[in-house]
């Protein structure tokens, strides 16, 4: 019998790919990309429809610019559940570069998908405010995974996004450009810098914390 042949071109998976693996999976990853990419010509064909409007006004595509953002981060931050929080425990390197690179993809990719779907000036409400709130929405749903669970993560951005339109629709501009920074449009920069702002705090408090343990065996 011949000896066994060290230099067979099968080879196994390394413990890294393995990991990897094991924590897209974990983050249902997969389902994720697809939401992120059917949201792209929904919120394309729902721009286009309120534009046909009889009397569309600058601020038509408004509730899309507004709604689109939060769904995508609700898909994101649902994601971020880990149904094996012992992987995360017992792993030999530390999770945050993952969860940190996981959250910076996922949200570069939703931000370009939907921006692309509702061109327009940085002046009125279009890609550049898409972008925008995208950011913004993904940093307090990542916010919300890590203080109250990945399953909740889309409420405080729901609740915010409630609260702007019963409070009305803040004329651009002014503290409205903070508080209400989702319904700005595109040029405003302190509406930009609320939204990156809280995009990088809830990347950081994410990556560096993960989403909080949900379930009866949970702990933190």
């Amino acid at each position: 019998m011949s000896p066994l042949n060290t230099n067979s071109p099968l080879k196994t998976n390394s413990p890294l790919n393995t990991n990897l693996l094991l924590y897209a999976r974990s983050r249902a990853l997969p389902m994720t990309l697809a939401v992120l990419v059917a949201a792209a010509p929904a919120t394309a064909w729902c721009a286009d429809w309120l534009l046909t409007r009889s009397d569309p006004g600058p601020r038509a595509r408004l509730p899309v610019l507004v709604l689109a953002p939060v769904l995508v981060a609700a898909a994101i931050g649902v994601g971020l559940y880990s149904h094996g929080d012992e992987l995360d425990r017992t792993a030999v390197r530390p999770w945050w570069p993952r969860r940190g690179c996981h959250l910076l993809l996922l949200t570069a990719l939703a931000a370009g998908l939907l921006a692309v779907a509702v061109p327009g000036e940085p002046q009125a409400y279009g890609a550049a405010a898409m972008a925008r709130n995208v950011l913004g929405a993904v940093g307090v749903t990542a916010l919300g995974a890590a203080l109250i669970g990945a399953r909740l993560s889309w409420l405080p951005m729901l609740v915010h996004t409630s609260a702007v339109f019963f409070a009305g629709q803040a004329e651009p501009g002014g503290s409205g450009a903070v508080w209400a920074w989702s319904v700005q449009p595109g040029a405003q920069r302190a509406a930009w810098w609320t939204a990156v702002a809280l995009f990088a705090a809830g990347t950081c408090l994410y990556a560096l914390r993960g989403a909080r343990p949900e379930g009866p065996g949970s702990r933190r």
